[in-house]
């Protein structure tokens, strides 16, 4: 798959790997804090709260939902929701808030890949959000097969939100950072094998350092992810660059008054991206 060379399965097996491990130090980190949910007011992302707009009554499907803290808040505005992610331990996270803060029949968790989650999840074109954001899409080799999943689950008329990192800022990184602290050229945005990463290091911990540490991650251009949608039959209603994103994707930049990493100085890049498209 994705031309990876020798065993098919090795990006799932260390990613699921990698993420397995990072559930136990996000449980203890700032950024995945659940005080807000417990209090019944969780809050997903300033980029997210302007443009999602109201889901009470609507069925939503949370695809790669971590820990399931944004699947929960959607549950908390009214929503019904069904979070996938392919993380055993992340689910079971996820299934113990749901219990704690008295949404298990409104919040279902279910522990599946992606690309396995029409069968693993069943209900076909039943839901009428299908909702993924921040660090998804570039965990997985074929955006297409993406798409098609998400096709799969849309009701007539249903739509999908993305949000995440913009894939042109991802050409850049601090492992090949310049001189002046800027980020350097790291990855050919255009490049088709995988991105096979060794770092130990969290972006919800900087003290954190992962055994499982090899990543394999992809380069999907926005033209990939946006005509993968379309090309499975869907139509984009908007796409929107955003000049902020939730973490600190490189050392230099600094964090605004709504919590948001940007540039320091001047807008070189988009860090981010959203879209919402619509089933026919």
């Amino acid at each position: 798959m994705a031309g990876i060379k020798g065993d098919p399965e090795a990006w799932r097996t260390a990613n699921r790997a990698n993420w397995d491990e990072r559930v136990g130090v996000h449980l203890g980190s700032k950024t995945y804090d659940a005080r807000g949910l417990k209090a019944g007011c969780g809050r997903l992302g300033p980029i997210e709260e302007a443009e999602l707009g109201p889901v009470a009554g609507k069925r939503v499907l949370h695809l790669q939902c971590h820990m399931g803290h944004d699947t929960l808040t959607l549950a908390q505005r009214g929503a019904e929701v069904v979070g996938v992610d392919f993380s055993r331990p992340a689910i079971g996270v996820a299934c113990d808030l749901a219990r704690e803060l008295g949404l298990s029949a409104r919040a279902r968790f279910v522990e599946a890949d992606v690309y396995d989650a029409a069968t693993v999840v069943g209900e076909p074109r039943a839901f009428d959000l299908v909702f993924t954001t921040w660090g998804t899409v570039g965990w997985l080799p074929n955006v297409r097969g993406w798409a098609d999943t998400v096709v799969q689950f849309l009701k007539p008329g249903g739509s999908v939100y993305l949000a995440d990192g913009h894939p042109a800022a991802l050409v850049f990184d601090d492992a090949a950072a310049r001189p002046d602290g800027m980020p350097g050229y790291y990855a050919p945005y255009f490049q088709r094998e995988p991105l096979i990463i060794d770092d130990p290091r969290d972006y919800a911990d900087d003290n954190a350092r992962l055994a499982n540490a090899t990543q394999y991650n992809w380069m999907h251009p926005l033209s990939d992810i946006v005509m993968s949608l379309i090309d499975a039959g869907l139509q984009l209603e908007w796409l929107h660059e955003h000049r902020t994103i939730p973490w600190r994707m490189f050392a230099v930049l600094v964090q605004d008054d709504a919590g948001m990493f940007t540039w320091p100085d001047r807008p070189w890049l988009p860090l981010a991206f959203s879209l919402r498209a619509r089933s026919r």
